[in-house]
């Protein structure tokens, strides 16, 4: 097939306006094949092995106190996920002078992050730089109750050399813990009219874990970044 017909297959297969750029340039055979639009950026996006779609299970107890090593990381398959934990300092401010505490919860964060080349995904630059499409992001993260801030979002669009940040969104919910639901919670957002130069995206989230006798840990399921041939604002 020839060049130009690899082309018009992308144009006509997604519905490509005529104010995207399609310059002769670029391998359209190889933009083709990797289908960049309408599907999800990131790689594994649910590590716990959980949907949206059900409630999450119920946190099991584990065996008596001191029968197993402490566990301070959630269980999950994090590939292709950087991974982190943060120990945070006991908070000991709420107990009287003299007071004998058996047990203080032991709060950590554990993070989770991608970094996607956009470019690799089979996006061009001209599309990228003139016509801007909206990249929408997508999470969902369990109400643990564990407190009243267990969640975290930082996304960031990126320069070609991974560091410059052209366009970010951070996401720092606080929960109510007197509410307790057990259901997941909807995190979304739009990015658009952000200028040109983006290359990469870096998708973060920062999950809130308690140990106390027992690991409870937050959970995170569904995290998405899509980007569709089309822009909520011109440019």
């Amino acid at each position: 097939m020839a060049a130009s017909d690899w082309k018009n297959k992308c144009k006509l297969e997604w519905s490509l306006g005529d104010d995207i750029p399609m310059p002769d340039t670029v391998d359209w055979k190889t933009i083709y094949e990797k289908k960049p639009f309408g599907r999800n950026l990131l790689k594994n996006p649910a590590p716990f092995g959980l949907s949206h779609s059900a409630p999450p299970p119920e946190h099991e107890l584990a065996g008596m106190p001191g029968a197993e090593p402490p566990r301070f990381e959630p269980k999950g398959d994090f590939s292709s996920w950087k991974t982190s934990r943060e120990m945070l300092p006991i908070d000991s401010s709420g107990i009287p002078p003299g007071a004998a505490v058996c047990y203080m919860p032991q709060f950590s964060w554990f993070s989770l992050e991608q970094r996607v080349d956009l470019k690799a995904e089979g996006f061009w630059e001209e599309l990228l730089d003139n016509f801007q499409p909206d990249f929408s992001v997508q999470d969902w993260y369990e109400e643990s109750g564990l407190h009243k801030f267990i969640y975290e979002l930082h996304v960031k669009l990126l320069g070609a050399d991974g560091e410059t940040v052209i366009q970010e969104h951070t996401f720092s919910p606080e929960d109510d813990t007197r509410n307790y639901s057990n259901m997941w919670k909807e995190v979304s957002h739009v990015f658009s009219s952000y200028g040109p130069g983006v290359r990469q995206v870096h998708f973060l989230h920062k999950l809130k874990n308690m140990f106390m006798v027992d690991f409870r840990a937050t959970r995170v399921t569904d995290s998405a970044v899509v980007v569709r041939p089309t822009r909520s604002t011109k440019t």
